[in-house]
């Protein structure tokens, strides 16, 4: 795909890996999946094609050499391949990835504002203006995922900007991180263009539409032709049983969001187990309509 890109912009640069010395007069886009890196003139972009672009390719921008000492170890050796950082081995990590999507970002008063949400000292690297991470050891872990959300809110009413966040996994300080980090990277860019309309992203919750998104086709139409049937007959009973489901089958909590009554809700429920003959009751049954409500909604 990348090297289709390539012909529509005549004086576009291909890299193997990582540019060495890129220039300010390139935007450079990294595929991922493709591990490949394409350098395109600023002249030839407009901003609906970089928008265009960014939903297929992560956009780098790369830092200048004034970063921070202790910063500038920890970007190389998590996006360069660069030796660890001199830090107390067997200590355990947590990476935060944010997204900003939103008009023109204020990187240091949002840095600041981030600092602020946290008890401890923290490390922040900015991947691009619109992209970075926070570094936290085992000691600063005090966040939950539920205290993120409010942060996220609270960031979105000061600054008029949408910021998603993706929670890695505690790690331990070895030199699997950078891979592992990569890793999570990948979820993160994935969840960011297919699963945009939520604010805090894990493992958890990504994992299970990366795989359905990746499923091969056939498998794809096993899984769901019944139950998508059902679905693009009605919509609305779609959006109960997704919403019912991500939500451990509680029904005051299901109709609380749908803002709907609890008999509406037991009524979409009931239709639908009724014409699709499925349980969700039992964890199989859950299991294949949430896999179906997925590739769905990825199909939409």
């Amino acid at each position: 795909m990348i090297k289709k890109i390539m012909s529509l912009y005549q004086n576009s640069i291909l890299f193997p890996s990582k540019p060495e010395n890129p220039s300010d007069r390139y935007l450079y886009f990294c595929s991922e999946a493709e591990e490949e890196w394409i350098g395109i003139p600023k002249t030839e972009l407009n901003e609906r094609e970089v928008s265009l672009l960014k939903t297929l390719y992560s956009l780098v921008e790369f830092q200048n050499s004034s970063l921070p000492p202790t910063v500038k170890v920890w970007h190389d050796f998590l996006y360069s391949n660069g030796p660890l950082p001199n830090h107390l081995a067997g200590n355990t990590l947590r990476i935060i990835q944010f997204n900003i999507n939103g008009a023109e970002t204020n990187q240091p008063e949002i840095e600041s504002a981030l600092k602020g949400f946290f008890t401890e000292d923290i490390m922040i690297i900015w991947e691009s203006g619109s992209r970075g991470i926070v570094i936290e050891e085992k000691n600063t872990m005090a966040l939950s995922e539920e205290e993120i959300l409010s942060m996220s809110e609270t960031l979105e009413s000061d600054f008029y900007v949408k910021i998603s966040f993706y929670i890695g996994k505690p790690s331990g300080f070895t030199e699997q991180l950078p891979s592992k980090f990569l890793q999570e990277k990948e979820y993160f860019s994935f969840a960011v263009s297919r699963m945009g309309q939520s604010n805090i992203f894990t493992f958890e919750r990504v994992f299970p539409a990366y795989l359905a998104f990746h499923l091969p086709l056939e498998l794809k139409n096993k899984v769901s032709q019944e139950i998508v049937e059902l679905f693009k007959e009605d919509h609305e009973v779609f959006a109960t049983i997704k919403v019912f489901l991500e939500n451990n089958l509680n029904a005051s909590m299901t109709a609380k969001k749908l803002y709907i009554h609890r008999n509406t809700l037991q009524y979409r429920i009931d239709k639908f187990i009724e014409k699709s003959g499925i349980s969700l009751k039992d964890f199989y049954g859950a299991f294949t309509v949430f896999l179906a409500c997925l590739l769905y909604e990825q199909q939409k």
